[in-house]
């Protein structure tokens, strides 16, 4: 393993007394883990290769590494090496999580209100980029991201003029602009017309959902989710409310029985259910809307794949364009259609709803910057998003499709779901799997791959399952990506 940049950096003050010198490589390496540098499940180099790069002893390296193991800090893996503890390593080994002990000493555990740190996420390599098989599902693809056109609306957003209508403060506006482009050429796609006062423009659908959960949900307020479904959902609410219940599901998604009835607020994912993506059909879709009206549920649709349509998903309607009762908030993104990095979703809800949003949304950030919400503005309004969703849709029908006819020959023990439309394929595997375990050995072959236990309520339910997205993946790489985590498939069978 070679050693790069950063890890020389991160010793580069590093005294060099041989009396205690593993202590002070194991307190770097601590400090980085406590501070984020090093990220749970990463890497660390090996014992030989960080002494070479440091000038120092081997036995002094695995000195420190075993402290490290000792604190919890660092896992050792058979055949694969050492790596910073996840949650899972810290409770499967019964040792002392670090973060807490470090909060004991100094006094903060007894502080803090709520512990997200604590919450399981999902969770990717900062440098997916480099590795040759990214099978992600939401990651950003530079071969597919409109550079030219993205540059020429930049441009366009940046005249004199155009900075003097965004430059200043909004307060709690939005810009207009981009108001109107989602009105006329956006919403309409997933049958939804609304005037301008009932969107509000957030910083992703995740801001959003934030916003939603903080508005609607209280103490007592029953709240219902999927499960499997976005983990982040269930974080939002379980933070805030102890009734929580998961929805009746079945192969079509959400069930609208008695448990749905009792909840005052539920968050459903039909177009594509994350993660299964079972697409609801419309006889289900009215059946749920019906149910809502008559128990007094408010829906939070999060169409997290919307407007980016594949073998005509677009002609199914979504929830909020057959409401007409209120009962629907919808929730979308730009981040899927263009880039995660862009941040821009929006909520279109009745307009009591978005004027609250609007004063919630103030006290949080004011508003997101205009100078990205112009700049979209001018790519939709000069026609790039259309093209954009064309291009993007046929190349991602063509990666899909190969990975449909690849899947039962090179992984043969699996079955899989892909309903018409969604970006991933899910994949149950074979009895005995943890498909934890398959991350991490894919993971060191170069083939990035998503654990599915992270959805579910109980992480057992979701042991042998795992996602397997293709938004990120070059249609040539497809193949031999599949062909490794066949073979490790294999051999963990």
């Amino acid at each position: 393993m070679q050693i790069d940049t950063a890890w020389r950096l991160l010793f580069g003050g590093m005294e060099r007394d041989p009396q205690g010198l593993s202590a002070r490589v194991g307190a770097i390496i601590a400090e980085a883990i406590r501070t984020g540098l090093l990220a749970p499940d990463m890497r660390v180099p090996s014992s030989r290769s960080l002494a070479e790069a440091l000038g120092i002893s081997r036995n002094t390296v695995n000195a420190a590494y075993q402290l490290l193991i000792d604190d919890g800090l660092l896992v050792s893996r058979e055949r694969s090496g050492c790596f910073v503890a996840t949650a899972d390593d810290k409770r499967g080994s019964g040792q002392a999580d670090a973060a807490t002990t470090a909060d004991r000493a100094g006094g903060w555990a007894a502080r803090f209100a709520i512990r997200p740190s604590r919450m399981p996420q999902i969770s990717k390599p900062r440098n997916w980029m480099d590795y040759p098989y990214p099978f992600l599902f939401g990651q950003f693809d530079p071969s597919l991201f409109p550079t030219n056109p993205w540059r020429e609306s930049v441009k366009a957003a940046s005249s004199v003029q155009e900075i003097t209508r965004w430059a200043r403060d909004m307060i709690d506006d939005d810009d207009p602009d981009l108001i109107d482009q989602l009105r006329h050429k956006v919403l309409p796609r997933r049958g939804i017309f609304a005037a301008p006062g009932e969107i509000i423009i957030t910083i992703g659908s995740q801001h959003a959902l934030s916003m939603l959960v903080q508005l609607l949900v209280g103490r007592e307020t029953p709240v219902g989710i999927e499960n499997p479904g976005y983990p982040d959902v269930r974080h939002m609410v379980g933070m805030v409310t102890a009734d929580m219940l998961p929805l009746t599901a079945d192969g079509f998604g959400v069930v609208p029985d008695a448990v749905f009835a009792s909840r005052r607020v539920a968050f459903v994912t039909v177009g594509h259910q994350c993660p299964t993506t079972a697409v609801m059909p419309i006889a289900r879709r009215r059946a749920l809307l019906d149910a809502a009206a008559r128990h007094d549920v408010v829906l939070i649709e999060d169409d997290y794949e919307s407007d980016l349509s594949v073998e005509g998903d677009a002609d199914l309607p979504c929830l909020k364009s057959l409401d007409r009762a209120d009962r629907v908030i919808y929730t979308g993104s730009f981040s899927k259609i263009l880039a995660p990095g862009l941040r821009i979703g929006y909520v279109v809800a009745p307009k009591p709803v978005i004027d609250e949003l609007r004063v919630l949304r103030r006290l949080m950030l004011r508003h997101p910057p205009t100078n990205n919400q112009r700049s979209l503005a001018t790519f939709i309004q000069l026609g790039h998003y259309r093209h954009h969703l064309r291009r993007t849709a046929a190349v991602l029908e063509e990666r899909a499709a190969r990975i449909a006819d690849l899947l039962p020959d090179l992984l043969p023990g699996c079955r899989f779901r892909r309903d018409f439309g969604a970006k991933s394929f899910w994949i149950e595997g074979p009895p005995g799997l943890n498909s934890r375990d398959l991350v991490r050995s894919a993971r060191d072959q170069g083939v990035l791959i998503e654990a599915g236990d992270i959805f579910f309520l109980d992480p057992a339910e979701g042991r042998r399952f795992f996602r397997l997205g293709f938004t990120s993946i070059a249609t040539h790489r497809i193949e031999p990506g599949l062909r490794r985590l066949g073979a490790l498939l294999q051999d963990a069978s």
